[in-house]
């Protein structure tokens, strides 16, 4: 339960920090801390961690639609622990939510 309650406290620090993506003058502003998919995938198996290195590679790099396919693939594996499940969870909202804040950057700017 305590894993839950920090996933959600996860979750809103992303929300509210999507929230004000477009006040910055930046090219997007949206940010997703990969941490969380990192530490809850660090002993997984070799498959599943691969997966999870994919979606925190794609986090780190800014591509968020290509994370949000990651997670949901990996969110789908029956092998997950709860927390792992959580996580994965909690991170395709993350990564819906910048993917959607981004292209909304990127119409304003017309690109």
């Amino acid at each position: 339960m305590k894993m839950h309650s920090w996933v959600l406290s996860s979750l809103i620090v992303v929300a509210l920090s999507l929230a004000g993506c477009g006040k910055s003058g930046g090219s997007a502003g949206a940010n997703v801390d990969p941490s969380p998919v990192e530490k809850a995938f660090s002993a997984a198996e070799p498959t599943i961690k691969a997966a999870a290195d994919k979606a925190v590679a794609a986090i780190k790099g800014a591509d968020y639609s290509g994370a949000l396919a990651e997670l949901q693939k990996l969110g789908a594996n029956v092998k997950l622990t709860d927390e792992q499940k959580a996580v994965a969870e909690a991170g395709t909202k993350a990564s819906g939510e910048a993917s959607k804040a981004l292209d909304g950057v990127q119409k304003s700017l017309g690109k």
